[in-house]
């Protein structure tokens, strides 16, 4: 059975902006229920995250006015889901009747054109203004079924491309570092027990303000891999496992393992600032720095972690730094330290296929700026 494909003007135009916004602006279908003759794409490092390609016949003002409130009920929904506090959108229309004489652009949130055809896409102010290459882009040799089957096809390899990209950062590797840090972290609790060395190697090597500005600096790592008692390993253990293992995976070992060893000695450089004389040990302040690299981990890739990460990490996050302000004898500052130092490196080290290279730079120079000062009030303010 043959099925037959009316290629009109119209839809040679609608094929046209979707190969142009797909392969050439990397924007992704938003599969929406209920919603009739009008694609919604989304890109959200873009400064218009949402395009709207609307194909269906609008009559007069009350439909457009229905159209822009419809289009801001359903924003609210992707705003929510992909945890972007704005959303600009770039609606196109292809069929606006002479009727509807409302403004266009009233909201610059929500910026409106018309194309009856494709000379339209040249003549249009708005369109050079928001996407200049788009009419040169539009321009093909091909025609009829032949350039439905050339679009068809460009945009079928670019979403492989993109799927294999996605497969790849998801896929699950070996965390081999989070295991080697869970080891060490066994090994420097259980082998002291065993030669009964267990307070000379906590005193000797914890995170202890004065010590470290007498010159023993490797407190500052050291401390790290020490724990208090059988209930703190086990608890930091399990929280490295889970969360450790998910971020190698996602980031790499070398990422994870920078991200780890700065948001322990962010920890470390807040407990000298805020602890006094007091020592502290434990992993939670270089966990604390995973969670936070995780948050903006997620939040680079929201469209498929922005439910876990808004109904699981930061809730976690808030939960565990509200029990540290309540309990005793959990240094929280080190938690906090930890927390920023591990989203601030993650900005530096960038992820792949999302950070810009001025975001890196950015990044860098805030981790540096941040280290720079946490070292001067751990070593100088607080001394």
């Amino acid at each position: 059975m043959e099925t037959k494909i009316l290629l009109d003007d119209k839809n040679i135009i609608v094929m046209k902006l979707l190969h142009y916004f797909i392969t050439e602006k990397n924007y992704n279908p938003i599969i929406l229920q209920g919603v009739e003759n009008e694609i919604w794409l989304e890109n959200l490092e873009e400064n218009y995250k949402v395009v709207r390609i609307v194909s269906g016949y609008i009559h007069n003002d009350e439909q457009f006015h229905f159209d822009k409130f419809k289009t801001q009920r359903i924003l609210k929904k992707i705003k929510k889901k992909t945890l972007s506090f704005s959303m600009n959108v770039f609606s196109i229309f292809l069929d606006l009747g002479d009727n509807v004489k409302e403004e266009l652009n009233d909201n610059p949130n929500l910026l409106c054109v018309k194309i009856q055809d494709e000379a339209d896409l040249n003549k249009n102010d708005m369109v050079k203004k928001v996407f200049p290459d788009l009419p040169t882009k539009l321009k093909y040799n091909e025609k009829g079924m032949e350039l439905f089957v050339k679009i068809t096809n460009d945009i079928n390899k670019h979403n492989q491309i993109d799927a294999k990209k996605i497969e790849k950062v998801f896929k699950n590797k070996f965390p081999t570092i989070t295991y080697t840090i869970i080891a060490i972290n066994i090994i420097f609790y259980l082998v002291p027990i065993l030669f009964g060395q267990y307070n000379n190697i906590i005193n000797s090597f914890c995170i202890h303000g004065p010590s470290i500005r007498a010159g023993q600096y490797y407190r500052l790592i050291t401390g790290i891999f020490l724990h208090g008692g059988l209930l703190h390993l086990l608890f930091n253990c399990y929280a490295l496992n889970i969360i450790g293992s998910q971020l190698e995976s996602f980031l790499g070992k070398p990422k994870f393992l920078m991200i780890y060893l700065i948001s322990g000695i962010s920890g470390a450089l807040f407990s000298m600032i805020f602890g006094g004389d007091y020592a502290s040990i434990g992993a939670s302040g270089a966990i604390f720095g995973l969670m936070g690299s995780l948050v903006y981990f997620g939040y680079h890739y929201r469209v498929f972690l922005g439910n876990i990460i808004k109904s699981q990490i930061i809730p976690l996050i808030i939960v565990n730094l509200g029990l540290g302000f309540i309990l005793q004898g959990v240094d929280n500052s080190a938690h906090i330290g930890g927390l920023i130092g591990g989203a601030i490196i993650t900005m530096a080290l960038g992820i792949k296929d999302k950070t810009t290279t001025f975001e890196k730079i950015n990044g860098w120079i805030i981790t540096a700026i941040f280290l720079a000062f946490t070292v001067y009030m751990a070593f100088v303010y607080a001394a």
